[in-house]
Parts: C-alpha cells; structure tokens; sequence
C-alpha cells in the first residue's frame, strides 16, 4: 500500500480463517485460532475479565428474577470498563502519544473537530455515544439475560452438567460473531437503514472510542447477536462473555493502531488493518477474518494494491448498472 495513503500497514496481503477452505487444513486452522487466543491475547483477557466479573461483579441468579437495582449495578460496572479500557488506549495513543504514530494505519491526526460530530469534537462525540447509548443498550440486554435465566425462560446450562459444552461456547461465540456482523452490517449499508450507520461512518479515521460509537438503532442490532442464548442453553457468564466480547472488541481493533508497543516490542496486538479498510472506503470488508463472506460476494479488500484495484472495478461496475 503507497505510505502516502498509509503511515503504517501490515505486509502483504490480509488472510482469512481456513477454516472455511478446502481441501481441510487442520493444522493451519489449529493455528489460527491458537494465535487467537494464545498465549496473552485480547479474547483470553475479555474471558478472564468475564469470570471476574460473573463471581464478583454480578448478582446472584437468585436476585436476578426480579427487576431491581442491580441492573443499574450493571449498567455502571460496564460504563467503568469501557471507560477505563477506552480511556486507557486514548490516554496512551494520543493523550501522551506514547507510540507517535508508530504503528498508526491513518497518517491523519486523531481526534478531529468538526460540524458533523456532536459537539463539533470527535472525542467527545465518540464518548456520548458509547457511554450513553452503547453502554445502556449493551446493560439492557446483559440484564434481560440475566432476567430470563433467572425465571426459567431461557435454555440455561452449567459446567457441571454439559462440561463440553460449557467450554466449547465460549470459542463459538467468536465464530457466531463473524458470521451475525457481516449480515447486520450489510443491512446498515441499506439505503434504508444506513442514515443510523452514518453516524459511526463519522469516523474515517479512528480511535479506541470509536468503536462503540453508534447509533441507539445500530446498538440494538449490534447487541443482537445475543439473542442466540434464546436457543442454545447458556451460563450467566457465556452472557457476559458474548456481549463483553462485543463491546471491548469494538474498542481495541478501532484504535488505529496495529498494536501496543512497550519498550519497542509490540506487546498486544489491537487494531483490524482488514476493518480500517472498511472505514476508509465503506463498501469493502463488511465482515471479518473467521468466516469469510466478504470473499465469496466479493466485497473483500486484503490490503494491497491488486485488493484495491478489484474495489475499484467493482463499484465502476456497479455504477454502469
């Protein structure tokens, strides 16, 4: 990719999961989602933080049967990880800009000032809406799952009774993700619905609160995905898990950068080159990298000059028709 269009990217061009490929490659796939989560990586850290907070953080099943106040105590846990997380990354990134722009995909400075963000402020618009509408509809749904396994109106399980399981949905939800985003982002880019989408499409270039920075229709949507639990017998934690994994996601691969440097070793690996694309140019990379739908409508973009080549005959097509 030209430097001028890119102060950093990733080299060569962007694979997906292969999961999906054939012949299998059961090794390559084992891989994959080894560097997922292993050894220290985003996913093993919104788990952990998810048994935190299901053994410390939460109310007891019991007390969950009947609406109270400790759904506000959910609402303000989550608003306090959010902000710490996001508020952590910003402060780092662009607060004390530990890293310059070491690492930055988008040359262009972050945060910007303008008429179409609320508050004429990027920052503070970002915030808004991921605290007053993201946080919200993120609780609401937290609590009505809580609430239904609570009563008995969910398919509830635990550990004990179905141990595979119970281990095995937390490395699905991740896969459930990839194949419910492409879908729901797809609708957003309707003529119908993206006029809610536009409001985090805002953010051409982006930053750690970004991610969450959405409109209250696309939050429903986006939170959505948890209304799987309505089928498949679940855990107060795999609740937490599913929509934590959803939220804090959104945070660290919209931080513009591809990493956390410390003392000049990349240390974490945050920021999505494959979802930066997406924020550049809109009509590529609707999905993500575990199922691959972007590729099979042709909608994928990997990052290099030929990727960027076939967008472009691609949306001079669509135009002619």
């Amino acid at each position: 990719m030209s430097r001028a269009e890119w102060n950093h990217a990733p080299e060569g061009a962007i694979a997906v999961s292969p999961l999906w490929q054939w012949p299998p490659r059961p090794v390559a796939v084992l891989k994959w989602y080894s560097d997922t989560w292993f050894p220290m990586t985003i996913n093993l850290c919104i788990l952990a933080l998810a048994f935190i907070c299901w053994g410390l953080l939460s109310p007891a099943l019991e007390t969950a049967s009947n609406l109270g106040f400790w759904v506000l105590g959910i609402w303000l846990r989550n608003a306090v990880i959010v902000t710490l997380l996001a508020g952590g990354l910003h402060y780092w990134f662009h607060g004390i800009s530990a890293q310059g722009t070491e690492l930055k995909y988008d040359p262009r400075p972050f945060p910007r000032q303008g008429r179409m963000f609320s508050f004429s402020d990027q920052l503070k618009d970002n915030m808004f809406w991921t605290i007053v509408s993201g946080v919200t509809v993120w609780s609401v749904f937290e609590a009505l799952g809580w609430w239904g396994l609570a009563n008995g109106w969910l398919p509830s399980t635990t550990f004990s009774q179905t141990p595979i399981w119970f281990i095995a949905f937390f490395f699905l939800i991740p896969v459930w993700e990839s194949f419910y985003f492409y879908w729901i982002h797809r609708l957003l880019h309707t003529n119908a619905l993206y006029r809610f989408h536009a409001l985090h499409h805002r953010n051409t270039d982006i930053g750690p609160w970004s991610g969450l920075s959405m409109h209250p229709v696309e939050h429903v949507m986006y939170f959505g995905t948890v209304l799987i639990h309505l089928v498949l017998p679940s855990s107060p934690v795999h609740v937490i898990f599913h929509l934590m994994f959803y939220a804090l996601l959104a945070v660290t691969s919209h931080t513009g950068f591809e990493g956390l440097r410390i003392r000049n070793k990349k240390r974490v690996h945050l920021g999505n080159f494959h979802h930066q694309l997406h924020h550049r140019y809109f009509e590529v990379n609707y999905g993500n990298l575990d199922v691959p739908w972007d590729k099979l409508f042709g909608s994928f973009h990997d990052g290099t000059e030929a990727g960027k080549t076939m967008m472009r005959e691609r949306l001079k097509s669509r135009k002619r028709t």
